[in-house]
């Protein structure tokens, strides 16, 4: 894409991801309405109020904003907005669907975002399925992706051969760790609880590894079924994926997770299957991430891209090596929240 002589555009980044996602971003919003766009679609648990539209296109900001600096994350924060503050950025992509308040800090975007000149755009569902990283990273060629298994929009199914190199579903375990960088997360949480004072400190990525669930590590592995629990892929979906893929001697459930006791689990048991739980969410902006940002780097050279990576932390309460911000807690809480002590007393 050649840069035009004014500089880059959002019109011009939208074209871009038009390219990268063959066609599916939103351009024209009257289409919407007329069904002309198969990835804007409609989120919902059937909470009142709760549901959101996907669109993929842009959801705030102006088409002629001219663009130097872009983020690239995965969702849409207040933490990210303010990162994206001080970096001065001019346009955040985001792969997950965005909504007024619950991406902004409790507040709707147009009093928010232009604060910092920021635009905005989401893809979710238009990025799926165009390139074979998942697969890649957790050890096997994708030989057919289906992005609506079962008639869901985003329920993923991959069906793969292991690559050559990988034998046994500990090789997947290995290759996983090796690719995801998992050793220089350990250090620097290492660092972090050292620094803070917080030995029980964890972070997200880490607190969710890769585990083998059913098989042994030297089983064999070759056909594998990949697929991602949170899409809302069920048993029943797994039962007509064996059913279509007998030859299945590995399951992988990746980005969401399941536990030790889940049906997944006991199928994959009684079927005499490897089941791994693959890599978390929390790592999937290297995953999604990083190809979207170098493809666009290739596209728009003129425009610096960054990406915007999320670390989440916990500490348990009684152990925040900050004094004085634990001091800060406890004063608010005590003369603020509670109160009178007969208050406390009623609770328990």
């Amino acid at each position: 894409m050649k840069e035009k002589a004014a500089g880059t555009n959002v019109g011009d980044v939208l074209q871009a991801l038009n390219v990268i996602t063959r066609g599916r971003m939103v351009t024209d919003w009257n289409g919407i309405a007329a069904g002309a766009y198969p990835y804007v679609v409609m989120k919902s648990s059937n909470i009142p109020g709760k549901s959101v539209l996907e669109i993929p296109g842009l959801v705030f900001g102006d088409a002629n904003q001219t663009v130097k600096r872009i983020g690239i994350g995965m969702t849409l924060t207040e933490s990210m907005i303010e990162l994206a503050s001080g970096m001065e950025l001019d346009l955040l992509i985001v792969h997950h669907p965005v909504a007024d308040a619950a991406s902004s800090g409790g507040v709707p975007f147009l009093q928010y975002l232009p604060l910092y000149g920021l635009s905005l755009i989401e893809l979710h569902e238009a990025f799926h399925g165009l390139h074979p990283g998942m697969t890649f990273l957790h050890g096997h060629r994708k030989v057919k992706t289906d992005i609506a298994f079962g008639g869901v929009p985003g329920n993923v199914l991959h069906q793969g051969i292991a690559f050559d190199e990988i034998k046994t579903a500990g090789d997947i375990l290995n290759r996983i760790g090796e690719w995801m960088g998992r050793e220089v997360d350990l250090d620097l949480l290492a660092a972090e609880r050292a620094i803070r004072g917080e030995s029980a400190l964890q972070e997200a990525t880490l607190a969710n590894p890769a585990k083998l669930l059913a098989g042994s590590p030297d089983q064999p592995v070759k056909h594998i079924l990949h697929f991602f629990p949170h899409t809302g892929f069920s048993v029943a979906n797994l039962q007509t994926a064996l059913h279509m893929y007998p030859e299945t001697d590995t399951l992988i459930a990746s980005i969401s997770r399941v536990r030790e006791d889940h049906e997944f689990v006991r199928l994959a048991r009684e079927r005499g299957l490897v089941f791994i739980a693959g890599n978390p969410h929390s790592v999937e902006i290297v995953e999604n991430g990083l190809p979207l940002a170098y493809a666009l780097e290739m596209l728009l050279p003129s425009a610096q891209v960054f990406v915007l990576r999320e670390r989440v932390t916990a500490v348990p309460l009684r152990e925040i090596g900050h004094a004085r911000m634990a001091e800060y807690g406890r004063e608010m809480a005590g003369r603020y929240l509670i109160g009178e002590p007969s208050r406390v007393a009623r609770i328990n």
